[in-house]
């Protein structure tokens, strides 16, 4: 299995002024390419490829960037082109690849060689082909038994440098039994952003601080001369008001995701269209915010890492539906409890929807339909709440502890 580990390199000044150059090189190169792309028919980007050493002899700036690093530029080009080209099938608008400016390309990657983990005086650092050893945080060691692939050195927006480490593991890890024991079914929301079958519900996070802190910065970017020295200081503070914004909600959502994957051996959810929800009119920055696609894929990932059962299921009907007879009742959003009129079974409206989904994820699975025995007879359990605040500053959900007045 592949990997992508992340880490935060700390360069000398001669090293950054390296990386900066390198980048812009690269950069370069890949507007060249794009040039004899719109210019030149049937080129592919292993042809393009095997014009490189002849475009080093007129090139001299080339010969100070690895041979690889040049090599996934052109590649990075045509995997643009073909992205591009598979929208346009899937009936989108798409327009032209565009001349990358200073600014606009952040990045170069190392594949195979070129790269090297060194422990120099009790510290960890990178060695890089052409660059030279930078130190880094090595804030979390590799697995055992891994494979370094590939090492993408990127520029944040914030001016920081990070390097992310492609690995991949020797064996697939061992999947959890067949017949699973413990199985959750979660459904997603805004105002409780988790809600699962265990009777947990999980709080959105609050980021209203971290917004607000942005966008003061926004309004004193908007007053500063475009391009003067301020306006880059201010942009830069904006960057990081966005990083620390991003980096929050990232972090509640590896620790969540991360809990449901080890806990659990079979965990179903919707597969929600979260794009396609964004784009719905109303409330979309709270949608765009929960950042629910995102979650999805994490969990997804993570629960292939731990061996565990991941069903995605279809969500129409989810909410409407009786988790326990299956009578389907029409609701508005505002109407928080599920009361079906068919068999009198009241509950909360997401946790009924999290037992449908569970229901549909163990047919999916399993090919067993409902179980014999419904929420009403198992006593459905009574909602925990779950302070995300707890998430992110403690590390875990601890969503199996009783709540301490938190609400």
């Amino acid at each position: 299995m592949n990997y992508n580990y992340r880490y935060r390199l700390r360069p000398s000044d001669a090293h950054l002024e390296q990386l900066t150059w390198t980048v812009d090189t690269c950069r370069q190169v890949y507007n060249h390419f794009l040039h004899r792309l719109n210019r030149t028919d049937d080129t592919s980007a292993y042809s393009e490829q095997k014009l490189l050493p002849s475009l080093k002899k007129w090139w001299d700036d080339l010969k100070d960037v690895h041979s690889k690093v040049l090599q996934k530029v052109v590649q990075r080009l045509y995997d643009n082109l073909s992205t591009l080209r598979g929208r346009k099938e899937n009936g989108y608008r798409v327009g032209t690849l565009k001349w990358k400016a200073p600014g606009e390309y952040r990045s170069f990657t190392y594949s195979q060689s070129g790269f090297k983990l060194k422990n120099t005086s009790g510290r960890t650092r990178l060695w890089l082909s052409k660059i030279g050893e930078i130190p880094l945080t090595f804030h979390r060691d590799l697995p055992n038994d891994v494979e370094i692939k590939t090492v993408t050195v990127k520029q944040e927006p914030t001016g920081k440098w990070y390097a992310v480490l492609g690995v991949e593991t020797p064996d697939d890890p061992s999947e959890k039994p067949e017949n699973p024991e413990r199985c959750v079914g979660i459904d997603v929301g805004i105002l409780k952003y988790a809600h699962d079958t265990d009777g947990n519900a999980v709080e959105s996070l609050d980021l209203s601080d971290e917004r607000e802190r942005l966008e003061r910065a926004q309004r004193d970017l908007s007053r500063k001369e475009h391009g003067s020295a301020n306006w880059q200081k201010q942009r830069k503070v904006v960057a990081e008001r966005h990083a620390e914004l991003k980096n929050k909600r990232r972090d509640f959502l590896h620790k969540l995701s991360n809990y449901y994957a080890r806990e659990y051996d079979l965990v179903t959810v919707e597969d929600l269209d979260a794009k396609g929800l964004v784009e719905l009119p109303g409330n979309s920055r709270n949608r765009a915010g929960a950042a629910w696609g995102t979650f999805l894929r994490m969990l997804e990932y993570k629960c292939e890492r731990e061996g565990t059962h991941f069903v995605a299921v279809d969500p129409a009907g989810t909410t409407k539906e009786c988790a326990s007879c299956g009578v389907s009742t029409d609701k508005p959003l505002w109407v928080r409890e599920h009361s079906c009129p068919a068999c009198g079974f009241k509950a909360d409206r997401d946790a009924n929807a999290a037992w449908n989904i569970l229901s549909r994820g163990i047919k999916k699975r399993l090919g067993a339909g409902h179980s014999e025995s419904t929420p009403v007879e198992t006593a459905l359990p009574v909602d925990t709440p779950v302070s995300a605040k707890r998430v992110v500053e403690t590390g875990s959900p601890h969503l199996k502890r009783e709540p301490s007045g938190e609400r």
